[in-house]
Formats: C-alpha cells, structure tokens, sequence
C-alpha cells in the first residue's frame, strides 16, 4: 500500500468535574469532550513482512507503536506497518495529543489490515491504552463519565476555539493525585450549554505553574468564560465566529503561543469504524 497520511484531532474538556475517587485508585469524573481540528498527522505504509516500525518522538514508548502491538496481537494480523508521527500538538498540555494519536492508529490500522473491527472493540482496545484513547475512537462529542471512558453523545454548537499553550509540561498523574474530589457536583445534561460547569483541577494547576496562571488570566479578561483543558497546560475560550477568535489571537502580547480552532462534530475517520 502507497504512503498514507491521517490526521489525531485535538480535543478540549468544555468543564471538568472530578466527583471522587474510585476503589481502584481512578477519580469519577464527569466532562464534556468536544475535538478541533488542530491536529497530529501520521503517516503509515503496511508491511507484508508483520514487523512493526516507528519514527517520532518519544521513542519505542510511544503510544502510535503500542496501539499497533495491541491491535495485531489482538487481531493476529500478519501484516506490519511504518509508522511516522508528524507532532503538531503540544505534549501534556491537556489536549490529549498522545491518546489522539493512539486511536489514529487503531482506525487506520483496522482499514489499512482490512480487519473490520467494530468501534465498540477498538474503544475497548483504547482503554487498555490509556483513558482519553476510548473518547477518540468513539469519535463525536460527547459527554464522558467514568474515568471518561463511558460516553454518550452530544450535538453541540458551531464554535470556534482560541487556544493558548503554555509552554510547560503538566503532569496529569500528578495533578489527579493532589486533586479534591466532591467539590463540584454532578451536572444532569439532557443538552449541554456552553459555559455550564468548570475545571475543578485548574485551581491545582495555575497554582503549580504560573505560566498556565498568567496565560488563563490574560484570556479571562477578554473572555470571562476562558477556561483550562484537562489537567492542563492549555487554556481556551470558545467564540461564535473565527473572526471574534481571531480577534483576541491578535492581541496576544509577544511570546505567548496560541491557535485558533474550530470545533468537529466527527472525526476525520468516523466512518472507518461501524
């Protein structure tokens, strides 16, 4: 098969509620995933040969390698595949990058070794990767609960994001570990708002990091509503139009880095999966 390319969407946490932590060591969460069309591309080629082979950052550890290993274990493939991440997102920044990448894999890979699993194997597949893997290869908006890995789906608005990225890497094992749980309560969504909720490890991280701090109060006084993705570094606020985005993208003081993004109710891959 000719070299292919596939894009692993960004996704934001519209609000985050941590509710409690589970026996098994997890918090019970509650949270709003919605993707944009930031995205990682990855390139892969099959070989005939079932040897699997990565280039990209992170090394032999990284999660593109480990959904292929799972994916042909699981399925007893005997083809392989080339496999090249090309980043474009930023690394523990809250926008799920890594996760991302991995249900890419899963999805290309399902068409690429024409293996027909269905999206309800390859999101079990995906939580054996990594919690936020399900979300992508479940691949609407959704509401996730859980440790994010039960999902139901939700029609949001057009919207388009302004999203600023720190530049510091968030560690989310470190972050949960501090975080309090039983400070928010659970929201009833039979159709979300923008704007309901809030993060409830943002005050942990800006606390921790004053560059996610100064960034998050930068955009609050533009847009009141701004808020932080996942456990972070990344802050965001949403807009009707590209053009208010940009608006506020064009005020951003020197040294700051940011994108503009529009909100996808689908995957890019959607249909590769039934």
């Amino acid at each position: 098969m000719a070299l292919s390319e596939f894009p692993a969407p960004a996704k934001l946490n519209l609000f985050l509620h941590v509710l409690g932590r589970r026996p098994d060591g997890y918090h019970e969460l509650q949270t709003v995933f919605r993707l944009i069309d930031r995205s990682d591309r990855i390139h892969i080629t099959a070989r005939q040969d079932g040897e699997l082979s990565f280039s990209g950052p992170l090394g032999d550890d990284n999660l593109c390698l480990r959904a292929a290993r799972l994916l042909k274990q699981e399925s007893h493939s005997r083809l392989g595949a080339d496999i090249t991440l090309a980043k474009k997102l930023p690394v523990a920044a809250g926008l799920g990058g890594g996760s991302s990448d991995a249900a890419t894999v899963l999805l290309a890979l399902n068409r690429v070794w024409t293996l027909q699993l269905g999206r309800a194997r390859l999101q079990e597949l995906g939580a054996r990767l990594g919690a936020d893997v399900p979300f992508f290869v479940f691949g609407r908006s959704a509401l996730g609960e859980g440790i994010g890995e039960r999902l139901s789906a939700l029609e949001l608005k057009p919207a388009w994001y302004l999203v600023l990225a720190p530049q510091v890497a968030v560690s989310t094992k470190e972050i949960f570990a501090r975080a309090l749980t039983g400070e928010s309560k659970r929201l009833t969504i039979p159709r979300f708002f923008s704007g309901r909720g809030r993060n409830d490890l943002e005050a942990l991280v800006t606390a921790r990091y004053p560059e996610v701090a100064a960034q998050l109060a930068w955009l609050r006084v533009r847009c009141p509503q701004a808020r932080m993705t996942g456990s972070g570094a990344c802050v965001f606020a949403e807009f009707d139009t590209e053009t208010e985005a940009r608006a506020i993208q064009s005020q951003m003081p020197h040294g700051m880095d940011g994108f503009v993004a529009q909100g996808l109710d689908r995957h890019p891959l959607y249909d590769w999966a039934e």
